[in-house]
């Protein structure tokens, strides 16, 4: 088998296709037992920290932490094959805006049947992968298509402009 030969490439919503199905029997089994407040929590922290490794690991693949690089790992993982539908991208000295007008991932839950669980097993990553990532970045979203919005608006921007405007 060759290793270069894109159609034995799992793309990373076939990732997460994969592991949803024993995240949330694991997730589902352990509410069960422990109760769901606690389950949900200790759940969030767990994936939080593997987003955190994620962003160090994707920073050094892609050689940078910059809003470039950012915008490369959009596209070339998050969004490849047509799994997000991105709008009204900008980006200039203050950050990275854009909406995704389809989101594959939620699809993907809903289909599943695991759409309660889309926003822990995936939203909630983006805010912590830029811990690992970049730490001067924040991620600014009030909307999100998991939690039933017709888009998700993202802006990354540097966290010294939250301070700049905070002492104006």
């Amino acid at each position: 088998m060759n290793e270069n030969d894109d159609s034995t490439r799992l793309n990373h919503l076939m990732r997460r296709e994969i592991q949803a199905p024993i995240v949330s029997a694991l997730i589902n089994g352990f509410a069960e037992r422990f109760g769901a407040k606690k389950t949900r929590a200790l759940a969030k922290e767990i994936i939080c920290k593997d987003a955190v490794q994620s962003g160090r690991h994707l920073a050094a693949e892609y050689g940078g932490n910059s809003l470039n690089e950012l915008l490369k790992i959009i596209e070339q993982v998050w969004a490849a094959d047509d799994t997000m539908l991105i709008e009204n991208l900008t980006m200039d000295e203050t950050g990275l805006r854009f909406d995704v007008v389809r989101c594959g991932y939620a699809d993907m839950y809903e289909r599943l049947g695991m759409k309660e669980l889309g926003a822990l097993l995936s939203c909630c990553r983006d805010h912590a992968f830029l811990d690992g990532f970049n730490p001067e970045l924040r991620l600014v979203r009030t909307k999100t298509i998991m939690d039933g919005d017709e888009i998700c608006d993202f802006c990354y921007e540097p966290k010294s402009r939250q301070r700049l405007e905070r002492s104006r």
